[in-house]
């Protein structure tokens, strides 16, 4: 259940419950969901909450930063300019409601070699790394 939005058979699965019955708690309106063509979607954070399990979690966490530096060499400048507005496009893709992402790329021509300086919270800077690791290898 990575995603933001979950199907209404996912959150069936997830709170252990029939879809049907998380059917009719949307009905209800017991579980906030967005209604898509003839189906529903559910905010993740709203699933959280319904179970019990956001507060606990995420005052806890809401404080913790991850600052990662990765160094990437035998890059060319035109990959590299290439990979920072990847990176950056993807940073700033980030949803609102998530805590700030702070982004720094750096380039060295002599030595051909780039710098990528992440500083977020955990679960987003092992996103945007995992996409970079996908996309270094498209690029190989």
């Amino acid at each position: 259940m990575s995603a933001s939005l979950v199907t209404v058979e996912q959150a069936a699965e997830h709170l252990h419950l029939h879809p049907k019955t998380v059917l009719r708690y949307i009905r209800d309106g017991r579980l906030p969901a967005k209604r898509v063509g003839k189906s529903y979607r559910i905010a993740r954070t709203g699933l959280d909450a319904f179970s019990g399990v956001a507060s606990a979690q995420s005052e806890a966490a809401a404080g913790i930063r991850a600052t990662c530096i990765v160094d990437i060499p035998d890059i060319s400048v035109d990959t590299a300019e290439r990979l920072a507005t990847f990176l950056q496009s993807a940073a700033m893709a980030s949803p609102a409601d998530t805590p700030s992402l702070h982004l720094q790329t750096a380039f060295d021509p002599l030595a051909k070699s780039m710098k990528v300086v992440v500083i977020a919270s955990p679960s987003n800077a092992a996103g945007l790394l995992e996409m970079l690791q996908v996309k270094m290898s498209s690029l190989s």
